[in-house]
């Protein structure tokens, strides 16, 4: 892990698409500002992971729902 210091108002670079900014500095809170372009997903850390939980159940109820349907209406015989 690369670890800098920054003052406020000085900025990062990650690549060339990204900056990341700090906005201000308040007690044991740092504000970041993100520039990046739109196809790049910025989240923070436990919004990302409650995604990945949403998706993965979700995608269990898909599977669940696709047993099911194949359970009520099976494929006809030839």
């Amino acid at each position: 892990m690369l670890v800098l210091s920054r003052q406020r108002n000085e900025t990062i670079m990650i690549g060339d698409d990204i900056e990341i900014t700090v906005v201000d500095i308040r007690g044991g809170k740092v504000r970041l500002g993100i520039n990046a372009p739109p196809h790049v997903p910025v989240h923070r850390r436990e919004v990302y992971e409650a995604m990945k939980r949403e998706n993965k159940v979700a995608e269990g109820s898909t599977k669940v729902d696709s047993l099911a349907n194949r359970k009520r209406n099976p494929k006809p015989k030839k």
